[in-house]
């Protein structure tokens, strides 16, 4: 229990020029020169890519990386937004290992990355001491508005088919879990964009008929580590 979140690097802060060709940022230091930064998000990022506003980005030695930075935060008018798309599997995984997260703590064995089917890897594979299974999919929700935290920013087909795995695990007789971890500290409840991607919507409504379970955690940010805070409450 003495997990205390996920570490953040050594942290440069400059204002967001540009975010673009969805990996790439372009950050004004507070040096004023510019750097590329690599952007470890995928999605629409709507709501948390505003021109200048106040990011913070990271540094890599590595000499085989293409990009030495990399955009892990930035300021909001209403929250610090954790933006890297890596950073909530580490969380999550950590924090359930730590049992830090109510609903999973029976569970002692957690293993990362597991093949479902042909075509499908869920994020975690969970196993308690009595044999008890659970299948875990994370994802990333960013999107804020007027306090209601939504998932997903852009239409996700590959989100789509993780609802279907899920279902078809819990047909199977195993526990399936859909985890939304928002890296923002604004939100007061969750509910699917359905105004986004209304399949998705209908296929989350669906796998909770279905009795896969949702499980919300919003986050604490600041430029030293981000951790889980509460639940959110769910809406669909």
């Amino acid at each position: 229990m003495t997990y205390k979140g996920y570490e953040l690097p050594t942290l440069i802060s400059g204002k967001l020029v540009n975010r673009y060709k969805r990996f790439l940022a372009d950050v004004e230091l507070e040096t004023r020169e510019i750097v590329t930064a690599h952007c470890a998000n995928s999605g629409s990022m709507r709501g948390c890519a505003t021109p200048g506003a106040p990011v913070w980005i990271s540094q890599s030695d590595n000499p085989k990386r293409k990009l030495k930075y990399t955009w892990e935060l930035i300021q909001t008018k209403d929250s610090m937004i954790g933006v890297n798309t890596q950073v909530p599997n580490k969380l999550v995984k950590a924090s359930i290992e730590s049992g830090l997260v109510a609903e999973l703590k029976e569970y002692t064995k957690v293993k990362p990355e597991v093949k479902t089917s042909t075509h499908t890897r869920l994020d975690l594979f969970l196993e308690s001491e009595t044999g008890k299974t659970c299948y875990v999919e994370i994802k990333n929700c960013t999107l804020v508005e007027e306090g209601v935290a939504m998932f997903p920013d852009a239409v996700t087909t590959r989100g789509q088919k993780h609802l279907d795995e899920l279902i078809r695990l819990k047909q199977e007789g195993h526990r399936a879990v859909i985890f939304y971890l928002i890296q923002r500290m604004d939100a007061r409840l969750f509910t699917p964009a359905a105004m986004i991607d209304k399949v998705y919507a209908e296929k989350l409504k669906r796998a909770v008929e279905n009795g896969v379970e949702i499980i919300t955690r919003d986050t604490f940010i600041d430029t030293g580590n981000i951790r889980l805070r509460g639940a959110v409450p769910v809406r669909l």
